[in-house]
């Protein structure tokens, strides 16, 4: 692995926190050879979010001088992969590496670290994280449910999904069985189209045999993984549905407090470095993976301006019927949709022509 500057000076400041005394300050002895059983969400074999499963624990590894490492158990082997969380509170499983999304289904408002349609960019995702108050939003959440989850990784923007025929009206969508997720699957809905969820396999081997339309999968390096060029079929950009998402460490709040604070420190660092990594990476991945779908034969297109227009609309009415039914989500966004806009003047001002 290539480490840059970021990189380098995370790991420096991580080893710094773990080994330098604090004036007036108890210090903890970091047992020997520590070893969390993690398990992830991801194959660790896939690009994007598996290369960060393993940046990330390498990373943990070096900074602490392997006195604390982590065991990657696969996806699924202790528990499904929507049912980690649960697994976490009930102590089935010590970790888990996920994507934030999924503890939506008992905190709506992870939703929006998640899949939010139009929302943050990766870059302006980790600033309201760091430096806005998404951090603590994500904190309490979290929180409420037991879990100490860590920020550990920034995926970049899907695309907009792989479809049997073109979709270029408002009328192509009705009747149209399609892929989509919490939030873009209703938006989708009020264009006519019936939503269903499936998992990434069974999508493919549905969408190659006719039985439904079409949808979204992931970004295009991960598509191209996964073999989504094979089928024939044109693929739509931009990913609407979802510019970033954050990925998370979990642990249960009475084992993580009971490492020790300089193991704690650690994870935290590593987890920083793991975001800046996946940040500095995801760009160009994307840009070649577009390149080999093109190279392999695959049609690129582009949402027309009145299906991106509809598309928008409809995301602001499920938005707010969201935040109409949970204060957390309604406090959450109107914090998230004001620090974006605050940057917007800088966005357009610093751009050059």
């Amino acid at each position: 692995m290539k480490w840059g500057i970021l990189g380098i000076a995370a790991v420096a400041s991580a080893m710094a926190v773990s080994g330098g005394a604090v004036a007036g300050e108890p210090q903890s002895l970091v047992p020997a050879g520590r070893v969390l059983q993690m398990q992830t969400a991801f194959n660790p074999n896939l690009p994007g979010a598996g290369e960060g499963v393993r940046a990330f624990t390498q990373s943990l590894k070096h900074m602490s001088d392997g006195a604390l490492t982590i065991k990657i158990i696969e996806p699924g082997r202790v528990a499904p992969t929507r049912g980690m969380l649960d697994a976490i509170v009930s102590g089935d499983l010590e970790a888990a590496f996920t994507w934030s999304g999924y503890a939506a289904d008992k905190a709506p408002v992870m939703s929006l670290f998640a899949t939010v349609p139009f929302g943050p960019r990766p870059g302006e995702m980790n600033s309201w994280l760091l430096e806005g108050q998404g951090g603590r939003f994500h904190h309490e959440a979290y929180d409420q449910l037991g879990v100490a989850g860590i920020p550990c990784g920034m995926q970049g923007g899907k695309g907009g999904g792989w479809f049997r025929s073109d979709l270029n009206t408002l009328d192509d969508f009705k009747g149209a069985v399609l892929r989509y997720g919490r939030i873009s699957g209703p938006v989708v809905e009020r264009l006519g189209a019936t939503v269903t969820s499936l998992p990434p396999g069974e999508f493919f081997y549905k969408l190659q045999q006719g039985k439904v339309d079409g949808g979204e999968m992931s970004t295009p390096a991960m598509d191209a993984a996964l073999g989504f060029d094979k089928l024939g079929l044109p693929y739509y950009m931009p990913g609407w549905q979802q510019p970033s998402a954050v990925l998370d460490f979990m642990m249960r709040k009475d084992k993580w407090e009971a490492l020790p604070a300089a193991q704690r420190a650690q994870i935290k660092t590593a987890c920083r470095a793991n975001i800046t990594w996946m940040l500095s990476r995801s760009a160009h991945s994307q840009a070649v993976a577009l390149e080999k779908l093109r190279a392999s034969g695959v049609v690129i297109k582009q949402w027309a301006p009145a299906l991106m227009d509809a598309f928008r609309k409809n995301t602001d009415i499920v938005l707010k019927e969201r935040a109409n039914e949970d204060p957390a989500f309604a406090a959450a966004w109107a914090d998230q949709k004001k620090f974006v806009e605050q940057m917007g003047d800088w966005r357009t001002l610093s751009r050059l022509p």
